[in-house]
């Protein structure tokens, strides 16, 4: 695969504004009625149980790209920009197959993104997508671990991340990887599901949020409710890696992101 060098790092990086507060506490995140947003205290009760690091057959690739997160990327990417992401070059981690970069794209005009997943099909539908959307000047795939880039130290002015962090093992190595190859100065958007208090919410979540999609999507989405980080568990990694804990937020009743500058 070409590396992040060859398409990005020959070009000078355009400066990112000056900080902005993110809204992240916003009442469009679509929170279902039925939930208050979860205290720190509550989500360690129930059990961390992982699911497959890489989702890598046609059959996940096609039911995820099929599911509806129209809503939830807007709303990533809305924030991400208001964060002061709007120009540069971005990496996105976990890219899936390319809906936020696609949607990046189409709203920025000054942004360039790599965009790496370690799914081949993934990948192979994110092409399409990007064709489609006709961005494939800005937008770069490519596959690798994010545990282990192949980038160099500070090679880019953000890094954004939707939903990786609950597929990692050991999360704090891709959380270690992100800040590694983003510039000083640079920018860290990361947002994935929070882990529910009992099994009991978790169907609840499952019905609510999931409740017209099929058998198997569902039971992706279960999945990966039980595999996520609780708050707590998520603060405690950035407050090691010397960023202040404060800086991840619960963003919806499922939701927490991590929206921070490295010094």
């Amino acid at each position: 695969m070409r590396t992040c060098c060859e398409h990005l790092g020959a070009r000078r990086r355009a400066r990112i504004p000056g900080e902005r507060e993110v809204a992240t506490n916003d009442a469009s995140l679509n929170v279902h009625p039925k939930f208050e947003t979860v205290g720190a205290a509550d989500l360690m009760a129930l059990e961390r149980i992982l699911e497959p690091e890489v989702m890598d057959t046609l059959a996940e690739a096609q039911d995820y790209d099929s599911m509806d997160h129209g809503g939830v990327n807007e709303r990533f990417v809305a924030e991400a920009i208001s964060f002061g992401i709007d120009s540069g070059d971005v990496l996105d981690l976990g890219t899936g197959t390319a809906q936020i970069p696609v949607q990046y794209c189409l709203k920025c005009l000054e942004v360039r993104i790599m965009a790496v997943d370690m799914a081949v099909h993934m990948l192979d539908l994110a092409r399409y997508n990007v064709e489609a959307a006709g961005v494939t000047e800005r937008v770069q795939l490519g596959q690798c671990d994010a545990k282990d880039l192949p980038q160099d130290d500070g090679i880019f002015d953000a890094v954004i991340s939707n939903s990786i962090v609950h597929h990692i093992p050991e999360p704090l190595t891709c959380l270690e990887e992100a800040v590694r190859v983003t510039r000083s100065g640079g920018r860290l958007f990361v947002r994935d599901l929070m882990r529910p208090e009992s099994l009991e919410q978790i169907q609840e979540f499952v019905e609510a949020y999931a409740g017209e999609e099929n058998d198997h999507q569902r039971k992706m989405f279960r999945d990966s409710l039980h595999a996520a980080l609780s708050l707590e568990e998520i603060r405690q990694m950035v407050s090691g890696l010397g960023f202040d804990p404060e800086t991840v937020t619960a963003t919806s009743d499922r939701h927490w992101t991590w929206a921070a500058i490295k010094p």
